[in-house]
């Protein structure tokens, strides 16, 4: 499923829940999903991740049957209407994830790192599925309770690796693996920076590695911006950087941005 030696892939964020932090509500329905995917395919998105549980800090959890009723009807359309596109489902549940794979999505985008359902590494193993594995320190509701580390970029580190042995352990090839080190969940500002600096411990893992940074706050502080949507430009900043370190895979709202970014740092790291 994954190729970590190709160009980069960008992924499309396509919340379909009522309270995310940046775009919460704008794409509840069908209708106004499917045109955001369009919109997304044509600014040159690679994949569409599909989420229906809010996963900003403080965000309550929200239960399967309902995360199955916002996403599955949005994954078959998406699946009808553009039957080349990869889809992945945001989800820390079994249950949602096969849903999701059963209507066409072909990777589940895990931000507990497999640990948040004792059955989710096998069911992916089962359905011969790709996973994304991401570290997060505690939960959304909990992450930014004083999250602390003694070295962040190791433990991160150790955390991702340990992570995959677990999923190779279940069953899951090692071509539908990949990892994230989870910028901004259960992260200080400090503590983003420092993974941002040291991407490239994350590459020598050995799997793709997928970086979301897309409207984070943490860079909000740094360029004194409060509104998220105002956080394009310093998300396409690390997208290139992503680039030069290894990172192949983008999870951002603003395709367009991120695909220039991107394909711009690409064309200078061949060059290298």
């Amino acid at each position: 499923m994954f190729n970590r030696n190709g160009p980069p892939i960008i992924m499309g964020i396509l919340n379909v829940t009522p309270d995310s932090f940046s775009d919460g509500g704008r794409y509840a329905d069908v209708a106004a999903a499917l045109r955001q995917a369009e919109c997304m395919i044509a600014d040159g998105a690679d994949m569409l991740d599909v989420g229906g549980e809010s996963t900003r800090p403080g965000a309550d959890p929200v239960a399967a049957d309902e995360q199955i009723r916002r996403t599955i009807p949005v994954i078959r359309a998406i699946r009808e209407n553009y039957p080349a596109m990869t889809i992945s489902i945001d989800t820390t549940s079994s249950k949602v994830a096969e849903a999701a794979l059963q209507a066409g999505a072909a990777v589940v985008n895990d931000i507990s790192g497999g640990l948040g359902d004792a059955d989710m590494l096998s069911m992916v193993a089962a359905n011969e599925a790709a996973i994304i594995l991401m570290h997060m320190q505690g939960t959304p509701k909990t992450m930014q309770d004083h999250p602390y580390y003694d070295d962040v970029v190791a433990e991160v580190a150790v955390a991702l690796q340990r992570y995959t042995e677990a999923a190779l352990m279940a069953g899951i090839e090692p071509e539908n693996l990949a990892i994230d080190p989870g910028i901004g969940f259960g992260k200080r500002k400090q503590d983003n920076i420092d993974l941002l600096a040291h991407l490239s411990r994350f590459v020598a893992i050995g799997y793709p590695v997928l970086l979301g940074t897309s409207r984070k706050r943490f860079m909000g502080s740094i360029c004194n911006v409060s509104e998220p949507s105002e956080l394009v430009t310093a998300t396409a900043a690390t997208t290139a950087l992503g680039v030069m370190a290894g990172v192949q895979m983008f999870r951002v709202h603003d395709v367009k941005a991120n695909r220039q970014a991107a394909d711009v740092a690409w064309a200078i790291k061949q060059a290298l």
